[in-house]
């Protein structure tokens, strides 16, 4: 009898966590039906422009990575279910059916966002919650953030900025004038606004490099990757606006109604990011066991 039991238990276990994975698919697209028009705001303001969450898409489809990678490497692990989950996922709905009342769409998003973890409490149970749930968390870091909150910081970013570009213009052999956050040279008049502060690139760098912190191995790195990100994208951003006060003089106020304006954008993300993820190594999906 106690044979029989002893067998026939993993065989029982391989079912239970078999039968919970059609539960989850059926969970995920109704929450995904419940959530439509709040992901489809977020991919408006993640697509919107450089300036507004650029990097949500990235740090989107990598997180989903990670948690694969990781997914996969739990394939032994037992499938239990923690009740816990909906100490998690009842407040995340009840948010976003107030959301549904005050229409902002920001607050469904973060409700989104911290239903998941309850859901892997659920279907996945503790021991894979923990592998994931970092990677987790960081999408509350895709979510825009309301000028209200960052509007002093805007203004300290565009103060770092003018006074960077007012530095090293002169060094270039262009005189300058600088006053509050305008920059006046010889060709034209040049306002450091919200849009070329350099918090979008900040809020991306900061994001990628705890992404790159939690895949990187070598705790010195770690720490490394932590330090450079905010310092390395403030010098990106003075550098890109530099560069545009030079096409001024050289061609005139007008280059700032091109494309120039928005590519240079782009180029301070194409730059600061990559420089991010080489500065910590990061590893393949497959990285050494903590």
């Amino acid at each position: 009898m106690t044979e029989t039991d002893t067998v026939l238990r993993p065989g029982a276990a391989a079912g239970g966590a078999k039968g919970r994975h059609p539960a989850l698919w059926l969970v995920l697209v109704l929450l995904l039906l419940l959530f439509a028009p709040t992901l489809w705001w977020l991919w408006e303001r993640w697509t919107l422009s450089v300036w507004n969450n650029g990097h949500g898409i990235l740090i989107a489809g990598l997180v989903a990575w990670l948690v694969w990678g990781e997914l996969k490497k739990c394939r032994e692990l037992p499938t239990d279910s923690s009740a816990l989950g909906f100490l998690i996922l009842i407040p995340a709905l009840a948010a976003h059916m107030l959301d549904t009342g005050i229409d902002t769409k920001l607050l469904s998003a973060a409700a989104m966002f911290a239903a998941l973890p309850g859901l892997s409490l659920l279907f996945l149970g503790v021991e894979r919650t923990k592998r994931i749930l970092f990677p987790l968390l960081l999408l509350f870091l895709t979510l825009p953030i309301p000028l209200v909150f960052t509007e002093k910081l805007h203004l300290v970013l565009r103060q770092i900025t003018t006074e960077g570009v007012s530095f090293l213009l002169p060094l270039l052999g262009v005189p300058v004038f600088a006053s509050g956050t305008l920059l006046e040279t010889p060709n034209g008049l040049l306002e450091v606004a919200d849009s070329c502060s350099g918090f979008s690139t900040l809020y991306a760098a900061i994001t990628v490099s705890l992404l790159v912190a939690y895949t990187t191995p070598d705790p010195r790195r770690k720490i490394l990757v932590l330090l450079v990100a905010a310092p390395l994208a403030i010098v990106i951003n003075i550098i890109r606006v530099l560069m545009l006060a030079l096409l001024v003089d050289w061609y005139g106020i007008d280059i700032l109604a091109t494309s120039m304006h928005e590519i240079s954008g782009l180029l301070a993300f194409v730059i600061a990011l990559p420089l991010i993820f080489w500065i910590g190594h990061t590893p393949a999906p497959g990285k050494e066991e903590r």
